[in-house]
């Protein structure tokens, strides 16, 4: 499904398009239809759009991009310019972790910094998400890609400018519209306008999403977003105080492992700068 401008464009399985609207029983529900949603419709007659009348329940869902019912969502960032947003990643992975969602992270533009790629990839070692350095220009690495998403419904996320159109245009032969980084700001141009929803062959589907330079989490309790964190997984229940934040307890086996350098300091110093303010707006939550 695509949707602009309060319409949306829907798919059956023999690959019929319907251009759709939500019925008004889906407002005051508050439901919004989202790029991915399986939905139940009203096809119009003649040059009359349809109506959307039911959304299927949702196997799981984002807030942004908002899509639903992904595979894989699969992280784009730059080694080279635009500056690696290396929180953002961080942030986009807790989220799709907490919504069910699997992750892929891609390292693109290696051919431009392959230093700064193989750092990257790097400091997400036991993060499990089986990080790929490829060029989406030349094509480098594409198959291994293209081959870890066969027949997955999956989304391209990540900042604006780190190549996501490009990378979609390359891995299955499209003509998405592409752009390249603003010479003011040196801040990727945002090309991408709206989700869409696109059959690709081999099978599967891929969703292309607009870039994006700020996200914010969901506020839950804190001591919830260790969970986000595979690195932590194999000391859980080793450290001295219990529940333990991994963050500046004493006796802390995760910390420990930082230390070893068994988890990148880099990636636990933004884990703490993300438990920091999830306590805060935990704190304020109710003002």
């Amino acid at each position: 499904m695509q949707g602009i401008g309060g319409f949306y464009t829907a798919r059956d399985a023999d690959g019929a398009e319907y251009t759709l609207r939500a019925q008004g029983k889906l407002r005051r529900e508050h439901t919004k239809p989202k790029v991915g949603d399986r939905v139940e419709l009203l096809p119009g007659e003649g040059e009359e759009h349809g109506w959307i009348s039911r959304i299927l329940p949702r196997r799981n869902e984002l807030v942004r991009p908002p899509v639903a019912n992904i595979d894989v969502i699969v992280i784009v960032v730059a080694a080279a310019t635009p500056d690696p947003d290396l929180m953002m990643v961080d942030r986009l992975m807790l989220n799709a972790r907490r919504a069910g969602i699997d992750v892929q992270l891609v390292v693109n533009k290696c051919d431009l910094a392959p230093d700064s790629a193989r750092d990257i990839a790097a400091q997400y070692r036991g993060a499990q998400v089986s990080p790929l350095m490829v060029c989406a220009g030349t094509g480098e690495g594409l198959d291994a890609l293209r081959e870890r998403l066969r027949g997955k419904v999956h989304a391209l996320a990540g900042q604006s400018g780190a190549g996501k159109s490009t990378m979609i245009n390359a891995l299955y032969g499209l003509a998405l519209e592409t752009g390249g980084l603003s010479r003011k700001i040196d801040r990727g141009k945002n090309t991408t306008r709206h989700c869409q929803l696109i059959p690709v062959p081999g099978g599967g589907m891929v969703l292309d999403t607009p870039g994006f330079s700020l996200l914010e989490t969901e506020v839950f309790d804190p001591v919830e977003l260790k969970e986000g964190y595979p690195e932590f997984a194999p000391y859980e229940g080793r450290c001295y105080f219990q529940p333990c934040y991994h963050a500046t307890e004493p006796r802390c086996a995760a910390l420990d492992a930082v230390r070893a350098g068994e988890i990148d300091p880099r990636r636990h110093e933004r884990y703490v700068a993300l438990l920091e303010e999830m306590k805060q707006r935990w704190r304020d939550r109710y003002d």
